[in-house]
């Protein structure tokens, strides 16, 4: 084969790895493919759902039979590419390409899309029971965890707590196994067919520990109704535990994404980029979180400036005096950092494109921080000087065109609305 052909395919499965991988941030194709999968998903999940109601599998049993075959075709195509693509996974990049697809599909998740496509295969050549092919319609409610950042977050914490959830589940063993000896001690002889074997009597203890409690096994005596408030007061325990390590986990986990990006986004920021770690912390906390809406302004031309902003997550128009085009800035992205400085106005209106998070500093906070700290007032005041000693700012504003070009150097993403930036 021709060294530029192999060229070729090897950007392509670059490309598709990256779509179908989530690659660089900011894919647009990454982002639709994902999102069009999802829904394709829950579509699934809302049609095994409604197809078990007799009615409904009667009347609509034409779609049903056409969103199971698109939805067929298309997982077993994203399952194809994502054998193809392995090699490019970074952990199985230096084992060979065949190595790289075997580990892959033997891996969780390549074992989920091939139960996600492979019995309903099966299911057309053999002869199958097609409720136990619903059980496996269902599973694909597990591939959303590629595509949904709070469930691989989730995921995670349930991996990285698996020691401390699975001491939960020996200690929940233990309980139970105490629970129905003490009981199958004082109630076995009162009521053999319930409580008569310890394996009887652990039926009631997991039960009564989860705190269900169906109500089948009662005890009788004043010895086993002791037994089973214990027991009650035990299960709060059992329940309290790992529902707290999960959730204190989970919280750590958003806690600390989100602050990888906070972070980040205020290093960048050429006002900061002097600053060291504890300093650049104390900015963090003086941040104040702020959404708005498509179409909301956020700030007007002409208008007092009296803060920076951060975006978070979405995407603002800025429109400047002509001749500049109009600029849409995206996540990452920031505006107005000299203003915390110098209280100018400002020189465009800037509009929210959609539904987005802003991260506003105050410039009243960031003075009275400064004050408290003189070497943060040095290390800004340093940069703020030679930031106008490049004329970047003038009287009459703090967004000029040279500080867009600037964020255009740093997020080459931000696209122009109308016009060209020549």
């Amino acid at each position: 084969m021709p060294r530029h052909t192999k060229r070729k395919i090897a950007d392509l499965r670059r490309r598709l790895y990256e779509i179908l991988e989530h690659g660089p941030a900011g894919d647009h194709a990454g982002r639709v493919v994902g999102r069009l999968i999802g829904a394709l998903i829950v579509v699934n999940l809302i049609a095994v759902t409604l197809e078990s109601v007799p009615a409904l599998a009667g009347k609509y049993s034409f779609l049903f039979v056409a969103i199971e075959a698109f939805s067929l075709i298309v997982f077993t195509a994203e399952y194809l590419l994502r054998l193809w693509v392995a090699a490019e996974h970074a952990p199985y990049s230096q084992a060979g390409a065949n190595a790289a697809r075997v580990r892959f599909a033997l891996s969780p998740t390549g074992l989920i899309d091939l139960i996600a496509v492979l019995p309903f295969w099966f299911a057309m050549l053999l002869p199958a029971d097609l409720r136990v092919i619903a059980v496996f319609r269902v599973v694909r409610f597990l591939k959303l965890a590629r595509y949904s950042p709070g469930m691989r977050s989730l995921l995670d914490v349930l991996y990285a707590e698996r020691r401390a959830l699975t001491g939960c589940f020996v200690i929940l063993i233990g309980a139970t196994l105490i629970s129905a000896t003490a009981m199958h001690l004082v109630e076995g002889r009162v009521q053999p067919e319930k409580f008569g074997t310890i394996p009887d009597a652990m039926w009631w203890a997991i039960v009564t520990l989860g705190t269900i409690g169906y109500g089948d096994l009662v005890p009788i005596t004043s010895g086993g109704r002791l037994i089973a408030a214990a027991t009650i007061f035990a299960g709060l325990i059992m329940i309290a535990l790992p529902v707290g390590i999960v959730a204190t986990a989970f919280a750590e986990a958003i806690h600390r994404r989100d602050f990888v990006v906070t972070w980040s986004m205020i290093a960048r920021v050429p006002l900061f980029a002097g600053l060291n770690a504890a300093e650049i912390a104390d900015i963090m906390r003086l941040l104040q979180a702020r959404m708005v809406e498509p179409g909301d302004v956020i700030v007007r031309r002409g208008e007092p400036a009296h803060s920076m902003y951060f975006i978070a997550s979405g995407e603002v128009e800025v429109e400047l005096p002509p001749p500049r085009p109009k600029l849409r800035l995206g996540e990452g992205h920031f505006f107005g950092e000299i203003a915390v400085l110098r209280r100018a106005r400002r020189s465009g209106t800037i509009t929210a494109c959609r539904r987005s998070h802003l991260l506003l500093l105050d410039a009243h906070d960031l003075h009275a921080l400064m004050e408290r700290d003189p070497r943060i007032a040095e290390r800004i005041h340093e940069i703020a000087r030679t930031r106008l000693g490049r004329d970047l700012v003038s009287a009459r504003g703090d967004l000029l065109p040279e500080e867009l070009e600037d964020a255009d150097d740093l997020y080459p993403d931000s696209e122009p609305v109308e016009g060209s930036r020549g």
